[in-house]
């Protein structure tokens, strides 16, 4: 299989060694995204807004894959305040409302700035095979 790297030219990916996203065959995988553009914490205080701006980060990246958010199975969500939920699941239901994918919300102790309160994952897949765990299921 040949591996494709993304990089979005953000300073932490020479820093630590990663790529924003890597495309594995139908498989676009994603790393931790969080508002952060130019160096600078976007909606320092706002969850809804940090959450938004996150996963457009995110979803760049998809989209530079060829994929799209349709794409998207699965998104996992880190946040520093679990009494945010509202905020962080409202962002992530007007992004992806419509796509439904698996996702996970945890509380974590810290990011890499003090004024970051979320940071998210999304997984984007591409084929014609359904993804692991089967046919979708309608009821």
């Amino acid at each position: 299989m040949t591996l494709r790297r993304i990089s979005s030219g953000g300073p932490y990916e020479e820093l630590v060694g990663y790529s924003r996203a890597v495309v594995a065959g139908p498989w676009v995988l994603v790393a931790g995204s969080t508002a952060t553009v130019d160096g600078e914490v976007v909606g320092v205080g706002d969850a809804h807004r940090q959450t938004l701006v996150a996963f457009e980060i995110a979803l760049t990246a998809v989209r530079e894959a060829g994929l799209d958010v349709v794409d998207v199975v699965r998104t996992r969500m880190y946040v520093r305040d679990i009494n945010q939920q509202g905020a962080v699941g409202r962002a992530h239901q007007e992004l992806f409302g419509d796509v439904r994918p698996a996702a996970t919300m945890v509380e974590i102790s810290g990011l890499v700035h003090p004024d970051l309160l979320v940071e998210v994952e999304v997984d984007a897949y591409r084929g014609t095979d359904p993804p692991p765990g089967g046919a979708e299921h309608r009821a």
